[in-house]
């Protein structure tokens, strides 16, 4: 693999983190959301991430690919997924968005993990900026060298 295959490769990871952390902060957003334009409650979304061989494969990048023994892949979001569990219900007859039995659908989210996976999300975004600078670091060093 070549170092710039490796830029390719964090930058897939840093825009699949951003999209996930997009998410998470939506979810969080609309935790007591009870009408969407939809009808109902707002629906948790998560993304799905999948393997991605098309990273890479930019003219310059592959020319040196050609030359590798190995695959290079990166990651991207395959889907969102809507959450559609039943909603939480609760008693709250005063509510403009109760039921005729007085409950109200509020989103099924939990603020406390959600808050967790979007420390994940911040962390796997810092490795992919750490792996990045070290390349950076890494061509630099080789510059330096033919100095």
């Amino acid at each position: 693999m070549s170092l710039f295959s490796s830029l390719d490769v964090s930058a897939s990871g840093m825009a699949a983190q951003r999209t996930r952390a997009e998410l998470l902060v939506e979810n969080m957003a609309n935790a007591e959301t009870t009408r969407t334009p939809e009808g109902g409650p707002y629906r948790r979304k998560d993304v799905v991430f999948e393997s991605d061989s098309s990273v890479g494969s930019g003219s310059f990048s592959s020319a040196f690919h050609s030359a590798l023994d190995g695959n290079v892949e990166g990651v991207r979001v395959s889907e969102t997924v809507v959450d559609n569990s039943e909603p939480d219900r609760r008693y709250m007859p005063g509510h403009p968005d109760a039921d005729k039995d007085g409950y109200v659908a509020y989103p099924k989210l939990n603020p406390a993990e959600d808050m967790v996976d979007l420390l994940g999300a911040s962390r796997s975004y810092g490795a992919n900026v750490a792996a990045i600078s070290a390349v950076k670091d890494m061509i630099q060093k080789s510059i330096d060298l033919f100095r």
